[in-house]
């Protein structure tokens, strides 16, 4: 039976109108106080549309109530509904209300009483419960309706106020709003390592079909999974963040919030989301149904839920999460170091980040030296486990400590950086002849534009109180090389490195005066219009070189 929404509410108004009419009249009656309650309730819930999905709030203790006529010419046609709470377990209820329209207009035009209590009576009867579900799960409802058949939904939360979805469709040949899980929606765990985890799930049939307008979002969190995407985003808001409502659907900008970070490389969009629980992770990766999740903790617990995602529809479909913990991060390689021994540690800026050194005292004062070579590198030292230094180090850096006999000490070497870093590392007595050589009070070289030639510069650099040996080396470049060079040079490797035709001189000096302790050379014999890289190293009593920061320097073109 086909009608309009106007002519379907035109009866039901006026039959609510003669119920309580009557009721004025005889209000002992049960069934006519039943029949006008059932109508009420029918009349006051809100029309479910078919074919669209409708956000539904509901309040803590309060019911819910949408009711549905599916228009369909058949007197038998299918249809389903999909509920999808997005917080807490919901109470979820399908009626049937079997009243014919005969019946309807009966109702409206009866002159008896009797007439109407044995009607009202028939109508009651003919409601009844087809379907009732309790739980957070998304679940879904598939039946055959009556033309003259009125459905009523009625959702309660006991728990508190939260906010669910419903779906309504009679159209069953046209696909489906959200998009289809296989046979086996679990997630399965291929690996397992100290910072990553990789996944697999099978395919859904929806990207086989609609490869273009799918997509699988990833959710990883370290609380629990999650039966819907809804209940994810909703769990994110409850922390205490602003989140868009498809925040990880959506790949149009939009503002983030400061604890959010979004990532898109190599096609794919990473939200990092920071929450008191920790960090919440969403990332979408198209149509690829493998994933090694990243910069994981060690030791760690986390929970991975899989969504498949119409992107036209911003519907979503949940595979069963799963669960994994990551190893334990091994026990760093810890070194012994000896008084007055120099030993060089390389530091891989992907694999082994942390280097550890032990060293226990025979002397109540002692001396750290670090010497940076390469990269970045961050030094931390404890002393019987508490922390006495701990900074970033360049160049060269001294720690004096004083403390017991027998101290231990750990120093902690960590690279800050991706690509590889080196450091030299030295402890010995405070009274211990130094190493390295006294250092002036800049390893600037500095040249002089006004003293360039075509085939000439002038360099200079400052020196000490101590007599000591300057050894100057020159190279010609490249344009596209200075940065190479100035990044890749290893600041503790001596003369022994170099070519011997870069050698430009060695020279002794010194002053007691530190405000006249600067010397200049000026290196002859170059091409004009040419790149040269300029560098000094310093020879201490002991031989090991301190080599200056690198200086580029072009001659004159014409002069």
């Amino acid at each position: 039976l086909k009608m309009s929404w106007f002519w379907f509410y035109l009866p039901l108004r006026l039959l609510m109108v003669a119920c309580l009419c009557h009721s004025i009249k005889d209000p002992t009656t049960s069934s006519q106080q039943s029949f006008k309650t059932d109508l009420f309730n029918f009349y006051h819930s809100l029309i479910l549309a078919d074919g669209k999905e409708t956000t539904v709030h509901l309040l803590k203790d309060i019911p819910r109530r949408y009711y549905f006529v599916l228009e369909d010419g058949r007197a038998l046609a299918p249809f389903t509904i999909t509920v999808t709470p997005c917080d807490v377990p919901i109470e979820w209820t399908i009626l049937v209300h079997k009243a014919s329209t005969s019946f309807l207009g009966k109702a409206t035009q009866g002159d008896h009483d009797t007439q109407e209590v044995s009607n009202s009576q028939k109508a009651s009867s003919m409601v009844s419960t087809i379907f009732n579900y309790k739980g957070n799960s998304v679940e879904t409802y598939m039946g055959m309706s009556s033309h003259s058949a009125l459905y009523m939904l009625e959702f309660l939360s006991t728990e508190r106020d939260t906010h669910i979805t419903v779906y309504l469709t009679t159209d069953t040949t046209s696909g489906h709003l959200y998009p289809e899980l296989p046979m086996d929606p679990r997630i399965d765990i291929i690996s397992i390592g100290h910072t990553t985890v990789t996944l697999t799930w099978k395919h859904s049939p929806s990207v086989l079909q609609h490869r273009e307008n799918i997509q699988y979002c990833l959710l990883v969190n370290e609380k629990h999974n999650y039966k819907s995407l809804c209940a994810a985003e909703t769990a994110i808001r409850s922390s205490g963040m602003k989140l868009p409502p498809t925040l990880a659907l959506s790949l149009s900008p939009y503002l983030l919030e400061p604890q959010q970070v979004m990532i898109l490389s190599n096609s794919e969009l990473s939200i990092i989301n920071r929450v008191s629980s920790g960090e919440v992770r969403q990332i979408c990766m198209g149509t690829k149904n493998t994933y090694t999740v990243p910069s994981l903790s060690p030791s760690t617990q986390y929970y991975f839920d899989v969504f498949v995602v119409n992107l036209l529809t911003n519907a979503s479909a949940a595979y069963t999460g799963t669960f994994a913990r990551t190893l334990e991060e091994p026990e760093p390689k810890v070194t012994e170091l000896k008084d007055g021994k120099v030993i060089q540690v390389v530091l891989d800026g992907k694999k082994q980040k942390f280097h550890s050194l032990q060293y226990q005292a025979r002397h109540k004062k002692i001396q750290f030296t670090f010497q940076l070579c390469r990269g970045q590198v961050r030094v931390h030292i404890t002393k019987n486990g508490k922390t006495v230094a701990s900074e970033n180090i360049s160049g060269l850096r001294y720690f004096s400590l004083k403390g017991k006999l027998f101290d231990t000490y750990l120093v902690q070497l960590r690279s800050t950086e991706e690509t590889n870093s080196s450091v030299k590392v030295q402890v010995s007595p405070h009274f211990h002849k130094p190493l390295f050589p006294l250092l002036p009070e800049s390893l600037k070289i500095k040249s002089f534009s006004k003293l360039r030639t075509c085939n000439s510069v002038t360099i200079a650099w400052l020196g000490t109180q101590e007599e000591s040996k300057y050894c100057v080396y020159k190279k010609k470049i490249e344009e596209d090389q200075v940065w190479m060079e100035l990044r890749s040079a290893d600041r503790c490797s001596g003369p022994e490195s170099r070519h011997k035709s870069e050698k430009v001189l060695c020279k002794y000096f010194y002053d007691i005066n530190l405000q006249r302790a600067v010397t200049t050379e000026t290196i002859k014999g170059l091409d004009a219009g040419t790149l040269y890289l300029f560098d000094v190293y310093l020879f201490g009593p002991s031989g090991i070189p301190v080599r200056y920061h690198s200086k580029v320097v072009k001659t004159r073109k014409r002069c």
